[in-house]
This record gives C-alpha cells, sequence and structure tokens, in this order.
C-alpha cells in the first residue's frame, strides 16, 4: 500500500478535527468522566477496528485514551489511516466524547 505525501497528510488533518501528527503516527487524545467510560469508548472503537482489518496502537491511562494509527506494514501513514481516524471521529470522538 502506497504511503501519503507530507501535503497529503497535511491535507488531510485539516479535515479531521482533533487528530495531529506526532512521530510519523496519526494520533488523538479523548477524555472521559472515568475509567469505565474510557474503557467503554476502547471497546467501541475496537469493535470498530476490527471490521476495518486495521486496528490502532491504543494507550489507556484512567480516564484518558490515546489513539494511533500508522499502516505498519507500509512503514508510514496510507488512506486506510485516513479512513479509520475519520470514521471514529464521525462514530465516537465527535458526539460529544474526546
Amino acid at each position: 500500500m502506497k504511503t501519503l505525501t507530507e501535503a497529503e497528510v497535511e491535507a488531510a488533518l485539516a479535515e479531521m478535527p482533533g487528530w495531529r501528527l506526532v512521530g510519523g503516527k496519526l494520533v488523538r487524545d479523548c477524555s472521559f468522566a472515568d475509567f469505565v467510560a474510557a474503557l467503554a469508548f476502547v471497546n467501541r472503537v475496537g469493535e470498530l477496528a476490527e471490521a476495518q482489518n486495521h486496528h490502532p496502537d491504543i494507550d489507556i491511562r484512567y480516564n484518558k485514551v490515546r489513539l494511533g494509527l500508522i499502516s505498519h506494514d507500509a512503514k508510514g501513514l496510507t488512506r486506510r489511516d485516513l479512513r479509520l481516524a475519520s470514521l471514529l471521529n464521525d462514530t465516537f470522538c465527535n458526539a460529544g466524547e474526546g
């Protein structure tokens, strides 16, 4: 799978609120009321990621969740990462969570 150019990543980030580029990954931080709410969010993300067959790096610290997207097999960002980030925004992050 072809990796995205820097210009393509920058253009995509302008259309995806909350996401930023950190160490070559698309990253989004989300905060919740407590650990239970954060864990429920992670489980919903897992279901969506499994359906897409593309799995984010997930770090959970009490009520904070960090999602990281990169196509490890392509050694960079691909359209697959942008698609999952957009789905996560549409499904969860922009619905009052994060």
